[in-house]
């Protein structure tokens, strides 16, 4: 029997969770709810209903696992609680600072209903919190880096959007590569926001539009780009179009750490992402975790869940006997 998928909300995440499960033979998409008006939202699925999201509670029976694609600073907090009254449910819950308040919000009303959900599903938060708690379980003396980009941040973005006179607007993180280098040589750096990355605006200005006034509010807006080094570059629509269309990111999580009785030998833990598309990326974790998802529940588990929650396994379609002869 296929887990029987339902996504709430059709924006990037959404359609890149609709194509990741089309890639899972194990799923079906049965339905896709929005707060738009559903007879005007084309999806690509053949066989799944768009359903308007007053209807979504109707749906319990349905569905085995609903995947959230809402923001996380005013949409998941207030629905993922909310759906888990009803649905097995996983998020990309992703500011870090407010993940301990949101998995109590969620452990409640999951633990009521008898519900599994799995918060903060994605690669940060998600497969860079994994490896960062393995490496500092493996190496317990050492220093911690996370390095994120070259790529599009989409809230970063958004902000420099917000600015008056600007039409439209990307922002690319990127890791200062000296910065990089010095942890891969295991000198163990101490390292300053400004040390780690920089930032690099393109920006489309609306007809009239000051530059040099564009550029100051950029540069100087607090807890944005005020303590990075930014450099603004001032292209056209079509440029924008052209060579910015698309959402890359990704990144790098790194350990140094030592061992030995006189602490003599040094080792470095590092991984990497590389992603075309962040929010395709995105999905397909989410679309992993959903089975997990579905599988603990069929095991009769509740609450609240992380992915320091989730055992692999539960992640593959595959079998434990298949693992064992394929992965191990």
């Amino acid at each position: 029997m296929s887990i029987r998928i339902g996504i709430m909300g059709y924006g990037n995440l959404g359609r890149g969770v609709e194509c990741a499960v089309a890639q899972n033979p194990d799923m079906e998409l049965k339905a896709v709810f929005t707060r738009r008006n559903p007879e005007e939202l084309q999806i690509w699925s053949r066989t799944a209903r768009v359903v308007s999201a007053d209807k979504l509670a109707d749906w319990k029976d349905e569905l085995d696992v609903l995947i959230l694609c809402g923001g996380s600073a005013t949409d998941l907090p207030k629905q993922t609680p909310e759906c888990a009254k009803y649905f097995n449910v996983i998020d990309s819950f992703d500011t870090h600072a407010r993940i301990p308040e949101h998995f109590a919000d969620v452990d409640a009303e999951a633990k009521k209903s008898g519900k599994v959900a799995i918060i903060s599903v994605g690669w940060d938060p998600g497969l860079f919190s994994l490896n960062r708690m393995y490496a500092n379980a493996i190496l317990p003396e050492g220093k911690d880096y996370t390095f994120w980009g070259r790529g599009v941040s989409q809230g970063h973005s958004d902000a420099v959007r917000r600015i008056p006179g600007v039409k439209d607007a990307r922002q690319y993180t990127i890791p200062v590569e000296s910065a990089l280098e010095a942890v891969r040589a295991g000198e163990d750096p101490e390292l300053t926001t400004r040390d780690k990355h920089t930032r690099e605006c393109f920006v489309v200005l609306e007809e009239g539009a000051d530059p040099a006034k564009v550029e100051e509010e950029i540069t100087s807006m607090p807890n944005y780009f005020a303590d990075y080094d930014t450099t603004v570059h001032f292209i056209t629509e079509e440029e924008m179009q052209r060579d910015h269309s698309r959402l890359p990111h990704g990144g790098f999580v790194l350990r140094s750490g030592v061992t030995g009785r006189e602490k003599e030998n040094r080792h470095l833990i590092e991984y990497t992402l590389k992603l075309d598309s962040n929010p395709e990326f995105t999905s397909s974790v989410l679309v992993a975790y959903a089975r997990a998802a579905y599988k603990m529940s069929r095991e009769g588990l509740s609450g609240c869940k992380t992915v320091f929650d989730v055992a692999p396994a539960y992640l593959s379609p595959k079998s434990g006997e298949e693992l064992r002869a394929s992965l191990l």
